[in-house]
């Protein structure tokens, strides 16, 4: 095993857990970490739970759960070559979605607009909330009792005023520190997943077309290089490729240009790493590749009318849902229920967030609709 490097997070410098446990015998702190939430509930729930499209319009595109598994494999490539904690870099990639609403974004806005007068919706927050309290599955604390890095790094965003309440975890956001290089790294290898991914996506379901991605640089550059090597290539194998090789360029100037500022800077210790701008990140030409990528996505992709007929019904359900169950917190299962206002809209957030797409679905129909759904 490669040595770590002296501003890598490791168990020697880690601010440990809330609750103090015994050691782990044949594993990692952080292993301990991953190995949690892989087995927590909320992780299991992300096989169908929205990326793009949602769960029923078909078996292919990527779910929340395929998308932190591909973010993981990203995320640890990047910490080997950097000789940073994989660990620590797995486990935040594969719980930063813990607390995503089901149909993805759209899900999300509908949620934090009927949260607005309880103090909002987000679904970072929401992950941490997650780790920290709704899972319930251990005797001697509520949540995973994740170590202090962990957390950290699920905890991309957050304001000022919820920072303020989350104690030592928010003090980077008032201070205007970074988080661990691992947590960076994590951030985007989010990004690398999900942009390249949505391609595929994109393409397979028929909203967009390669000769739509004539104009964005990025993937033209690489299927160009494609089908002069391969000429005969099946469409479909052409995309995979072009998408394989551009994952492969996005994660190799990541990783050069992310050792050109920890040198520039003269990191030499975690909180060296803290104290700097952030460490993890493109060339500048290479950042303009993918803005221009995540924008031409932004507007033909997920503002296409079929996705957003579909995310105009999934807010209604998260809507509707919401409301009814404010109205009348008799019809929530009975651990949801709770007489006060804001606590009983926290718990609605907390049950419609753990939700499914399907499930979301069908519990809307059996309170709305007329004719029998099973349970």
């Amino acid at each position: 095993m490669t040595e770590l490097a002296p501003y890598a997070v490791s168990e020697h410098n880690s601010r440990g857990r809330k609750i103090a446990e015994d050691a782990p015998n044949s594993r990692s702190e952080f292993q301990r970490d991953r190995d949690r939430i892989i087995h927590s509930g909320a992780f299991r729930r992300l096989e169908y739970k929205t990326q793009v499209f949602v769960n029923h319009e078909g078996d292919l595109f990527r779910t929340r759960l395929t998308h932190s598994i591909e973010v993981a494999q990203i995320a640890r490539s990047i910490a080997r070559r950097l000789r940073l904690n994989e660990d620590l870099a797995e486990a935040i990639s594969l719980a930063h979605d813990l607390g995503h609403t089901p149909f993805g974004h759209a899900g999300q806005e509908a949620l934090n607009a009927c949260m607005k007068a309880y103090g909002g919706f987000e679904h970072n927050l929401q992950s941490l909330r997650v780790v920290d309290l709704l899972e319930e599955r251990y005797a001697a604390f509520d949540g995973l009792n994740l170590c202090f890095e962990t957390r950290e790094g699920i905890l991309k965003h957050c304001s000022a005023g919820n920072a303020a309440q989350l104690g030592d975890l928010g003090e980077r956001f008032l201070q205007n520190r970074r988080p661990s290089l691992e947590a960076q790294i994590a951030n985007l290898a989010d990004e690398i997943a999900y942009n390249n991914h949505d391609v595929d996506d994109g393409l397979r379901s028929g909203l967009i077309t390669l000769d739509q991605f004539s104009s964005v640089q990025l993937v033209a550059t690489h299927l160009h290089e494609v089908r002069h090597a391969y000429p005969d290539l099946q469409e479909r194998r052409v995309v995979h490729e072009t998408v394989r090789r551009m994952i492969n360029t996005l994660v190799t100037d990541l990783i050069q240009q992310s050792e050109r500022n920890i040198s520039a800077q003269g990191i030499a210790t975690i909180e060296d790493v803290r104290n700097a701008p952030a460490m993890i990140a493109y060339s500048t030409g290479m950042d303009e590749l993918q803005r221009e990528l995540k924008n031409f996505l932004r507007t033909h992709l997920y503002r296409h009318y079929r996705v957003l007929r579909m995310s105009a019904k999934a807010q209604r359900v998260i809507s509707d849902l919401f409301g009814v169950f404010m109205a009348d917190s008799r019809l929530l299962p009975p651990q949801f229920q709770s007489p006060a206002e804001h606590d009983r809209a926290r718990a609605i957030a907390d049950y419609i967030a753990g939700m499914t797409d399907r499930y979301a679905i069908r519990e809307h129909r059996r309170i709305f609709a007329m004719e029998e759904v099973p349970i």
